[in-house]
């Protein structure tokens, strides 16, 4: 016999993330993103406070998002002119990506946004609890604060 879906963890997880995710929505429309874009935008925002100039694969594997989905949500920043992307000196096939001042502006006040509603959908659960199990759940380790990111094996700094 099926669970019922009140005891079934992936129903719960789903609903759970729809509920965050409408929150996260939200939150950024009067920024004008999108979760997808605020995402991109803040990693590649971070990434550059870390001194890196990323690859569009660097950024996808750093964010956990499609290389190809990446590539158009990109684009879609660098027309609203949060994002430029230039051609890598040493090689030509990848995007090297640098937030703009406009995107340097807004990716603190959206990520200020988005932690605030992360405080409130998680509030109930103690902070240390939740990172254990989304860590967990996800597969990543605990960040090492000392080291910067490091890229993906495997061609990672080729990005288009």
């Amino acid at each position: 016999m099926p669970l019922h879906p009140s005891e079934s963890p992936g129903f719960l997880l789903w609903h759970a993330t729809l509920r965050w995710q409408r929150g996260i929505s939200k939150a950024l429309a009067p920024l004008d993103l999108t979760h997808v874009q605020f995402v991109l935008l803040a990693c590649t925002w971070w990434l550059n406070g870390q001194g890196q100039r990323p690859s569009q694969v660097a950024v996808a594997a750093f964010a956990g998002t499609d290389v190809k989905m990446t590539s158009q949500v990109l684009r879609s920043l660098e027309r609203k002119g949060l994002v430029e992307r230039e051609i890598d000196r040493t090689d030509a096939r990848a995007l090297r990506l640098r937030v703009t001042r406009r995107g340097a502006r807004l990716a603190p006040r959206a990520i200020a946004l988005v932690e605030q509603v992360d405080a409130k959908f998680f509030e109930d659960v103690p902070a240390a609890d939740a990172l254990q199990v989304l860590r967990r759940l996800t597969h990543l380790p605990e960040p090492d604060l000392a080291s910067p990111f490091e890229q993906p094996a495997g061609g990672a700094s080729r990005g288009r």
